[in-house]
């Protein structure tokens, strides 16, 4: 009878402990997708931006026209990108072909003098704030589902839930990472 009673608790308590470590790794992933959610409404605010500004630079700097073709081409590929690794590599390139486009806007005295093009570079500095506190969410929900996933015991129950496998952090590769530590000076 003692007997029973103690498998019954230990079942009992397995069983919690299943449950527990079964909700948090649900919990870590949904947040994961809703993270990645966040990236993506922020990046397609930026994309929605960057046709307005490349309209009015190119008001002022029409023969710039390789520029403008370059934006909109990383723009659409940008766009287009599915996946963590994919959209990474297309913000790498959008970002490089964004700081030409500003380049462009710094010899154009006018243009910097211009109120949409300062309400259009306001709206960007913010959503750039925006997509980098979503990136810096991301990763960090990435990083504690990947461990919740890989302890003991939480990696024997991930593995027979389906979760064996990592989320991928929102990285740049080295080429981006120079793109990103000399940022676009949006200040004019």
């Amino acid at each position: 009878m003692v007997a029973l009673i103690i498998v019954i608790v230990l079942i009992v308590v397995l069983a919690l402990i299943f449950i527990s470590i079964y909700n948090k790794l649900v919990k870590l992933n949904i947040q994961a997708d809703e993270a990645w959610s966040d990236i993506t409404v922020q990046l397609k605010r930026r994309y929605d931006l960057i046709p307005n500004l490349v309209n009015t630079v190119k008001g002022y700097a029409t023969h710039e026209k390789s520029v403008f073709e370059d934006v909109t081409a990383a723009r659409a590929n940008a766009l287009g990108a599915q996946g963590v690794q994919e959209t990474a590599a297309a913000e790498g390139d959008f970002q490089k072909t964004l700081k030409s486009l500003f380049a462009v806007a710094e010899a154009y005295p006018d243009l910097k003098a211009n109120q949409n093009f300062k309400a259009l570079q306001d709206e960007l500095v913010d959503t750039e704030d925006k997509i980098q506190a979503s990136r810096r969410f991301y990763n960090g929900v990435v990083r504690d589902f990947n461990t919740a996933r890989t302890v003991f015991p939480s990696n024997l129950i991930a593995g027979m839930l389906g979760y064996g496998k990592d989320r991928e952090f929102f990285e740049l590769d080295d080429a981006q990472t120079v793109a990103v530590q000399n940022p676009v000076d949006v200040q004019f």
